[in-house]
C-alpha cells in the first residue's frame, strides 16, 4: 500500500482585481526572449503570490492555456552609493510555460 499523497487538482478562484495585481509586468531581457522559443513567458509578480494564482491570472487575462508555472525568488543585493549602504528590494519572477499553439505578445498592452 502506497503512502504517497494524491495530487488534488484544485481550481483556484482569484478576483479580477487580484489578477491584475498578480501580473505586474513582463520581463524583457535576452534570457527571457530565448525562453520564448520554448513557449515561455516571464513576468514579475508579488512576493506573496502562489503558482495556482499565477496560472489562473494568466489564463483569464490573456485567454491562453498554461502548461506549467515555475517561480524564482531573488534576494535584493546590498549596494553602496556614495559610501552609504543601501539594499535593493527582493523580487519574484514567474516563468510561465504555455501549451502548444498558444502565445502571448508582451509588446502589446493588456
Amino acid at each position: 500500500m502506497s503512502r504517497a499523497r494524491k495530487i488534488q487538482s484544485e481550481t483556484t478562484t482569484v478576483s479580477k482585481e487580484r489578477m491584475y495585481e498578480v501580473i505586474r509586468r513582463p520581463v524583457v531581457t535576452e534570457k527571457s526572449t530565448l525562453g520564448s522559443e520554448h513557449n515561455q513567458v516571464t513576468f514579475v509578480v508579488p512576493l506573496d503570490v502562489t503558482k495556482p494564482e499565477i496560472k489562473a491570472a494568466i489564463e483569464d487575462i490573456f485567454k491562453v492555456k498554461v502548461k506549467a508555472v515555475n517561480t524564482l525568488r531573488q534576494k535584493g543585493k546590498v549596494k553602496r552609493f556614495r559610501g552609504q549602504l543601501g539594499k535593493r528590494s527582493d523580487s519574484k519572477k514567474a516563468f510561465v510555460t504555455l501549451d502548444e499553439g498558444h502565445s502571448i505578445d508582451v509588446t502589446t498592452g493588456v
